[in-house]
């Protein structure tokens, strides 16, 4: 890459927002809100990116994030500002218990230390292991530990087996022997090296913050609502329908050449923040600041394909009492999906009166050749596991499939490679920001986060002082 000075960019052109993804969308809204003018190109039809939500009746469907942990105040703070505030809606008591598949009977995931002694999850022998994790000493702080690694040597076999890897399946659709510890969980890394013991630097933070914080929530519409609110207030600033193909630095500030309606057009920008997807990152044409191919790299981060199968059934077609969030099925279990979530426990409207919804996963890293079966296979094999896991004996009265053929980018081993690649490309180009699931992180409160983050940079370079979003 190349490095060039540049004078500062000029206020009066627009921002160039690059993908109308939740965290596009968020650093949009916030420098809309903080006067300075902005373009947001998609090249879909639509905004929200993976958050997707869908209305049959008295059906409520996510194709993608089923809630949003409302874990850190750019979240929370982002809701209120755009008028959700009301429409709050969080997970309900009878989705207390999160359960965990063992030996094929379904068990709660422990809440309390009461819990923990006596659940079946975990054997004797690794509950007393537990306790000596304070005595453990704190391992290297350089290289790149994967998570399987680290939770054996933190917690034992049993920890991984039976909560860290159901949990990545989840979260990650994710291999632990393959996600580093240090990128995909940052927190939990910090944990080690900050206090030497997870449960000690655990019981700190607690302390410090007064007790867990976070809630699990949605909207009466679905997680959707948030895109759509922030797309009603950006408006006219939002093109939909446009492929961004090529970004050139210039003396004056950005190019931006795009796609639409099969013309192409070129367009002067005072600065561009990039929320695109990886690979959509890795086929932009660069000039002017970076050495052709340079985002190319990109290209190479995992994304496995995952389908998610929402099935609606009558009550009484259905067993299990569905006293929780969902189901997480580990590795060890040999079974054929990821995970099922009792999405009308977790929030009321998502099934008729008399009805329930579940929505279950299948493929990820574990079994990626499963996402891609015909939809009457992936539904045979959906069914039969729901009969085997929660009774579900009758055939369901709705049935809704969704691909994702590039779901969740995977922090593996080794991604410190791509991270260098958005640093050198920012300090290469001043006005260029990255940011999104691709660099800060899956989760949605993460990426409105990015959002944030990237609206605060952009408008430091118009602001003498920090602008107070």
């Amino acid at each position: 890459m190349t490095s060039a000075s540049h004078s500062r960019p000029s206020p009066a052109l627009p921002v160039a927002v690059l993908g109308a993804g939740i965290t596009g969308l968020t650093a949009a809204w916030r420098l809309r809100r903080a006067g300075i003018p902005v373009a947001v190109f998609e090249a879909s039809g639509r905004c929200g990116g993976a958050i997707e939500t869908v209305r049959e009746g008295g059906w409520l469907l996510e194709s993608g994030p089923n809630s949003l942990l409302e874990g850190t105040a750019e979240a929370s703070d982002l809701i209120e500002a755009v008028g959700l505030g009301s429409r709050r809606l969080y997970a309900g008591e009878a989705a207390k218990h999160r359960y965990v598949l063992k030996r094929g009977r379904m068990e709660p995931m422990p809440a309390s230390p009461a819990q923990f002694l006596g659940t079946r999850l975990f054997s004797w022998r690794a509950k007393l292991g537990l306790a000596c994790e304070v005595f453990r000493p704190r391992g290297r702080l350089s290289g790149d530990e994967t998570l399987a690694e680290f939770t054996v040597r933190r917690l034992g076999r049993e920890f991984l087996d039976y909560a860290v890897d159901p949990f990545v399946g989840g979260v990650y659709a994710g291999d632990p022997a393959r996600l580093s510890v240090r990128h995909a969980f940052p927190k939990l890394f910090a944990l080690e090296r900050d206090h030497r013991s997870l449960i000690l630097g655990g019981i700190k933070l607690r302390n410090s913050s007064g007790g867990p914080r976070g809630r699990i929530l949605s909207f009466p519409e679905g997680l959707e609502e948030l895109p759509r609110a922030l797309a009603d207030q950006l408006g006219g600033a939002i093109r939909l329908g446009t492929r961004v193909l090529a970004l050139e630095r210039g003396e004056s500030g950005w190019s931006v050449a795009f796609e639409r309606a099969g013309d192409t057009h070129l367009e002067a920008f005072s600065a561009v923040i990039c929320a695109l997807p990886a690979d959509q990152l890795a086929r932009l044409r660069l000039g002017g600041f970076a050495t052709p191919g340079a985002f190319s790299p990109l290209s190479e981060i995992e994304h496995p394909p995952v389908a998610s199968v929402f099935t609606g059934f009558r009550r009484g077609d259905v067993a299990h009492a569905l006293d929780g969030f969902g189901v997480l099925v580990p590795r060890a279990e040999g079974r054929n999906i990821l995970g099922t979530l009792f999405s009308s426990s977790l929030f009321p409207g998502r099934a008729p009166a008399g009805h329930v919804a579940l929505t279950t996963f299948v493929g990820g890293t574990r079994q990626s050749a499963l996402a891609r079966l015909d939809d009457g296979a992936l539904i045979k094999l959906v069914q039969a596991e729901l009969a085997a896991l929660l009774g579900a004996r009758e055939a369901p009265v709705l049935v809704r499939v969704r691909r994702h053929a590039r779901a969740i980018p995977q922090y593996a081993v080794g991604f410190d490679r791509y991270k260098a690649i958005f640093a050198a490309a920012e300090a290469s180009a001043p006005g260029l920001y990255i940011g999104g699931n691709c660099r800060d992180g899956i989760s949605v409160s993460a990426c409105v986060a990015s959002g944030c983050r990237l609206a605060q940079a952009v408008a430091a370079l118009f602001a003498p002082s920090p602008v107070a979003f």
